[in-house]
């Protein structure tokens, strides 16, 4: 399990922060939070049931997720500098 990932994202004077928190293989999928000033301004959960079904070995597993979270981290930050979120 990865615990989390954060990145601080400015547009137009205003100050983000995205954050992507894995919440645990149980529920095999991640949460991804947009946040202003404290409030949650989007959410959304990516799953990765596929991920777990590949049979890799844990390390390979570990990675495979992170890589997952670190792509929508990066789709959220770009996402913010284009103007579509928030």
């Amino acid at each position: 399990m990865i615990v989390g990932l954060n990145l601080r994202v400015e547009r137009e004077g205003r100050q983000f922060h995205i954050q992507v928190e894995d919440l645990g293989e149980a529920r095999a999928c991640y949460e991804v939070r947009l946040h202003e000033g404290g409030g949650i301004l989007w959410s959304k959960q990516v799953g990765y049931q596929d991920i777990l079904g590949r049979g890799l070995p844990r390390d390979e597993q570990d990675e495979a997720v992170r890589s997952s979270m670190e792509k929508m981290l990066h789709t959220a930050a770009t996402a913010i500098a284009r103007g579509k979120l928030p």
